[in-house]
């Protein structure tokens, strides 16, 4: 399996994830929170949607889906267009709510970005290529990715087990 394949199914079952913590929720069962300070499920979707969107096009010659594509238009948050949830607080997060449809929408866009770069455009070389120069040692393309679905699984899953609890209540 070659690493951009290998990219493409952690992709993948991020979206799965996406899809299975969204499919059938009203736009309040997605807003709902399990505390004052907890992130939702739209919240939690709309962030791991922008840092996926904001991360791979900070690597590629690619622009975000959010803006070029008119989404965050569609969305109508109050956050600047470059916002993608990092530092956000409570009242922000109470501030995403959306249905369904646009979450996965957007999300469905930004993968189908994602699977086109890492199909069309990544080559095994470009994964040693410094793409972050902050850290010691400096950030590669390679570890950016991997950390991009990391980041955005741990936050699937969070909202695959908020589902959970909000269908237990109803």
């Amino acid at each position: 399996m070659l690493p951009s394949e290998l990219l493409i199914d952690a992709f993948d079952r991020v979206r799965e994830t996406v899809h299975a913590a969204v499919a059938d929720l009203t736009d309040d069962q997605l807003a709902v929170r399990l505390d004052a300070d907890a992130n939702s499920i739209a919240w939690l979707v709309w962030h791991l949607t922008r840092v996926q969107d904001d991360h791979l096009a900070g690597v590629s010659d690619l622009d975000e889906v959010w803006t070029a594509a008119g989404w965050s238009d569609r969305f109508g948050l109050p956050f600047p267009d470059a916002a993608i949830g990092y530092g956000q607080g409570s009242a922000d997060v109470a501030k995403v709510r959306v249905p369904a449809d646009l979450l996965l929408g957007y999300h469905d866009a930004v993968h189908a970005q994602t699977v086109a770069y890492l199909r069309d455009d990544l080559t095994d070389d470009d994964l040693e290529r410094v793409v972050d120069e902050r850290w010691d040692p400096p950030v590669t393309l390679a570890v950016r990715l991997v950390s991009v679905v990391n980041d955005t699984l741990q936050h699937a899953g969070q909202a695959a087990f908020v589902r959970g609890i909000v269908l237990r209540a109803t």
